[in-house]
């Protein structure tokens, strides 16, 4: 019985992610009803309630969910970019190149900070930041990178391509504000390199 109900909850909790994510993306979160969210996956308000506290609950777990594919298919759009240097700058591209997909666009990028506040707090960039710290680490050990504080460096790197997708999504000219604002973050990101032939292979000197 009792496994019965948590699996009855778990479907419940999917349908209503879902369900935001679809409302959230077309509409805003601002705009979403939540009578018509809930009724379009056969439940009620108290079930939103039950799962998410809120309206708002609902929507940091879909922009969890969201945030945390962005990763992944960052993550995977780097992984033949070459070196672990290279892979990590062709993941942060990548990210901000997602600023373009409506869906991240207004989920993520619009409604995440404007009602959830700093994104920097939020679970999933608190995810993306550990793993950052681990390439960081790995790339100072090779001697790759500069010996820099760890933790300092993974923030400044996931920082700079979560403002620059941010930048990007609020701009009136996404199209055009994107690749200035990946070379920005390149030619940062390159300053952390320890090798004066590193450099010159990424075109930094």
């Amino acid at each position: 019985m009792r496994r019965r109900r948590a699996d009855t909850m778990a479907e419940n909790r999917g349908k209503l992610i879902a369900a935001g994510r679809r409302a959230f993306a077309c509409d805003g979160f601002a705009a979403s009803s939540m009578d018509e969210l809930t009724a379009s996956v056969g439940l009620t308000r108290g079930a939103l309630y039950h799962n998410f506290g809120d309206k708002k609950g609902l929507l940091a777990a879909v922009v969890a969910e969201v945030d945390g594919e962005m990763a992944s298919r960052a993550r995977l759009a780097s992984a033949n970019a070459g070196s672990a240097w290279e892979q990590l700058l062709a993941e942060g591209a990548a990210y901000i190149a997602m600023a373009l997909d409506p869906e991240v666009r207004r989920i993520v990028l619009l409604d995440g900070p404007a009602f959830l506040g700093d994104p920097s707090h939020w679970p999933s960039q608190n995810a993306c930041l550990e793993a950052t710290k681990e390439t960081v680490a790995r790339l100072i050990a090779d001697g790759a990178m500069k010996p820099v504080d760890v933790e300092a460096a993974a923030r400044l790197l996931c920082g700079a391509a979560l403002n620059a997708a941010l930048w990007v999504a609020a701009s009136d000219d996404p199209q055009s504000v994107l690749p200035k604002a990946a070379d920005a973050f390149h030619l940062m990101a390159g300053g952390f390199l320890s090798g004066q032939r590193d450099r010159e292979s990424l075109g930094l000197e």
